[in-house]
């Protein structure tokens, strides 16, 4: 059987596959609306409230669909990833769901809560130096020692197609939005989602939201080649991975832009979020509604997806908490 980690491309079948074989196990999650906040903004916006899946993200979608994809032996020596905590959280479930071992490789600096929710789903933690270099290395080395089949955050055509349900379940119930707005930073989410709503909806714009101070993917799109992620300084923790080749091809091929928002209107979109829709979103999560504050006439008058993609907060350690 083919690789799906290593096969060219992201189809539509492949997102409705994944849909099937991960309904048992995550959360069709709500799409919640606000008059308050639409007057803020001057569009209609519908929030796909990830923040309520299982393990606190959207990431619970694509471990699922690559976990329940392995073979046998495969399985039997468990999985491995790097993640900064929701990935390696939704991983850590969809192992214990199938009943096989996990490993995940954290940054040290990672928030207490992910590590912690990793270690809850009854995965092991292996901190490694902040730096994707040493994350990667660390993996590796797991990987020689064990046998551990890798399950990348998004580098891996299975995590991608789960991540595209959050479209699919969307657009089922909000069929005729003119814009979807997801954040980046691997391209994993954004990938999947511009896929599948393309291929529901052709005449969707499909837009990236991604922080000013870790902006390859935005960089990357207007040069036409992947640039660098350079030293990615954020609040929004779980966008500081860089595109893979496989995801940019992807986004290049799928999405219509990526559009950068600053560090203060991440912590003003997030807090608005928790005092205006009284849902509780990580920084990360807040980067689209922050693109659609600080960019008013992305989608005026119009009916815009917002994908909050999770909900995995430090409480003692809130932006704007000084």
């Amino acid at each position: 059987m083919q690789d799906e980690r290593v096969r060219g491309e992201l189809t539509m079948a492949d997102v409705l596959a994944a849909q099937a074989r991960i309904a048992p196990f995550i959360h069709r999650t709500p799409v919640i609306t606000s008059h308050a906040l639409d007057a803020i903004l001057g569009c209609r916006a519908y929030f796909k409230c990830e923040n309520l899946q299982r393990a606190g993200a959207f990431k619970a979608r694509g471990a699922h669909n690559a976990v329940f994809q392995l073979s046998e032996a495969q399985a039997r020596a468990g999985v491995v990833t790097h993640s900064s905590g929701n990935h390696g959280a939704a991983l850590a479930l969809a192992a214990r769901n199938r009943g096989i071992p996990a490993t995940v490789v954290m940054p040290a600096n990672a928030a207490e809560v992910k590590k912690s929710a990793v270690a809850r789903y009854g995965a092991r933690v292996a901190l490694c130096e902040p730096t994707l270099e040493a994350r990667e290395r660390t993996t590796a080395q797991i990987i020689a020692a064990s046998g551990a089949e890798l399950v990348h955050p998004y580098d891996d055509l299975r995590v991608m197609a789960g991540q595209g349900t959050v479209a699919l379940e969307l657009l089922e119930e909000v069929p005729d939005l003119d814009v979807v707005l997801c954040p980046v930073g691997g391209g994993g989410l954004l990938s999947g989602v511009a896929v599948a709503s393309k291929a529901l909806r052709p005449a969707i714009r499909v837009v990236g939201a991604e922080p000013e101070q870790a902006d390859d993917a935005h960089r990357s799109l207007r040069a036409g080649r992947r640039l660098p992620p350079g030293h990615p300084h954020t609040i929004a923790d779980g966008l500081r991975g860089a595109l893979s080749e496989r995801t940019f091809a992807v986004i290049r091929a799928h999405a219509d832009d990526i559009l950068t928002v600053s560090e203060a209107s991440i912590i003003t979109a997030m807090r608005s979020a928790w005092e205006i829709l009284k849902v509780l979103i990580e920084p990360s999560a807040a980067v689209p509604l922050a693109l659609l504050m600080q960019h008013r006439t992305l989608a005026a008058g119009g009916r815009v997806g917002v994908v909050f993609s999770g909900g995995n907060v430090d409480l003692e350690r809130l932006p704007w908490q000084s």
